[in-house]
């Protein structure tokens, strides 16, 4: 035999409320319900953490011990709740109730805080099978009011036990599981609107959704006072169930919101619902003008002080460019000095004109042309040869390039031999007649102007960049 479960789960936030606060789930193996409280969003935020430490255990195999497993998702919901409330202060106060089974084959485990509800229909007997934690109920429990009085109490919602991120000990119960049995968890919107005659009546409708349906029905024609939401689970003997998930009220996204039609309820709701309030216009926030003065001030004080910084680097890399200098090319191919650096920075020069080829103060009469250098002189010269200081470019163009230059212009000297003149065999001449001038060589009269390079001149040191 297999017993499986077979359920419905249904919620509505009733004809008052403005939101719903219960939180429900209805899995194969799980079925558990939260009933938040608190505030308007700190009862939904309660009934949802609860729920969702719950909801793991319907994936999981039930082992052996379903009270500890149930034990523990609420000890772990619990725990959640408290740390909300220590990260919000507001929400101190919030809490919710709680109701669920565990189902494990022949047997479930069943976990109960607050006053919501589960009842038990088997064998043609309808009974409660969880104990309200309220006030109300241990008065009952003493005799010391009747249960009509307890239906009317003044502190009829006033709970013992609830979820509230305090230390609490749930009560924890395993039922036998048989087959035809049909579990009925509830918040108290439906119990304390439905008698438990009127439940035992329409709990007998066979299909699960039609009964849930129908009790929600119930509820709202009572005066749907509060949020009310309702499980049926059926257990039955069959080789496959249910096993797609419920998830519903606060935890869900709506799909499971009860809707009647044209029913008497339906109609009821149209007449009692608050109507919508418009959307206020959103005005934008009038500024403080002092806040406006302050805003001002720290812009204009920032904006001094990236001026202060741009001013200042501007003043270092002037210091930095007049600091240096180079030779370089200048107007009519002339060896110059210049103040600076080479390039430029948006059209504007990086640098100046200083000192021409000859040394200032005197006539120059041997201007050192870039073109009379050798090659790698003049590349170095094109491209800027930095110095340190003025005398050191000075004296880098005197004795490193003129050097250079002497070297270019220099001619080869082509060497002569004198042939000597032809004997002769005419008489000698008297010692009082000078003799003829021999001819000129005509190589000697061909030598160019220039020093001989042969006795190359002495160069003075010099060095590059």
């Amino acid at each position: 035999m297999t017993l499986v479960l077979r359920y419905a789960a249904r919620s509505d936030r009733g004809l008052v409320r403005s939101s719903n606060q219960d939180s429900v789930y209805a899995g194969p193996r799980l079925l558990a319900l939260a009933d938040g409280m608190g505030g308007h969003a700190a009862g939904e935020v309660a009934s949802k953490v609860v729920i969702a430490s719950l909801a793991p255990l319907d994936d999981d195999e039930p082992g052996d011990d379903l009270l500890a497993q149930l034990r523990e998702a609420v000890q772990n919901g619990n725990a959640a709740i408290a740390e909300l409330v220590q990260q919000d202060p507001d929400l101190d106060g919030m809490g919710t109730t709680l109701t669920a089974v565990l189902f494990a084959g022949s047997r479930m485990g069943v976990v109960h805080v607050g006053d919501s509800r589960a009842y038990l229909m088997r064998g043609g007997q309808f009974s409660q099978i969880t104990r309200d934690d309220s006030f109300v109920n241990e008065l009952l429990e003493q005799g010391r009011i009747t249960p009509e009085e307890a239906a009317v109490h003044p502190q009829r919602s006033l709970l013992l036990k609830a979820l509230t991120g305090h230390e609490v000990e749930p009560s924890l119960t395993v039922r036998e599981a048989r087959a035809g049995d049909r579990y009925l968890i509830c918040s108290d919107g439906l119990s304390g609107m439905v008698s438990d005659e009127t439940l035992a009546e329409a709990i007998q409708i066979p299909d699960p959704q039609a009964c849930a349906d129908r009790m929600i029905e119930l509820a709202l024609k009572g005066g749907g006072t509060d949020n009310v939401t309702v499980i049926i689970a059926d257990v039955v003997d069959v080789d496959f169930g249910e096993d797609a998930p419920i998830v519903g009220g606060a935890a869900g996204d709506g799909s499971d919101e009860f809707h009647q039609g044209d029913s008497p309820a339906a109609r009821a709701r149209a007449l009692t619902q608050p109507a919508p309030q418009p959307r206020p216009e959103v005005q934008p926030p009038q500024e403080d003008p002092k806040v406006k003065r302050r805003r001002r001030f720290r812009w204009l004080a920032g904006a001094v002080v990236v001026l202060i910084v741009l001013a200042a680097a501007a003043i270092a890399t002037r210091y930095f460019v007049l600091s240096q200098y180079y030779v370089g090319e200048g107007p009519g191919e002339e060896v110059v000095i210049y103040r600076g650096v080479p390039g430029s920075i948006l059209g504007i020069d990086l640098h100046s004109y200083e000192q021409g080829s000859c040394p200032p103060g005197g006539l120059c009469t041997d201007k050192l042309l870039v073109p009379a250098l050798q090659e790698d002189a003049r590349i170095a010269v094109k491209n800027g040869v930095k110095k340190d200081n003025l005398d050191d470019a000075r004296k880098y163009i005197d004795d490193f390039l003129r050097p250079h230059k002497q070297l270019a212009d220099c001619k080869p000297a082509t060497s002569s031999t004198s042939t000597p003149p032809p004997a002769s065999s005419a008489p000698p001449v008297s010692s009082s007649v000078a003799p003829p001038s021999p001819p000129a060589s005509p190589s000697s009269a061909n030598q160019p102007a220039g020093r001989d390079c042969s006795t190359p001149a002495t160069a003075a040191p010099g060095g590059g960049n």
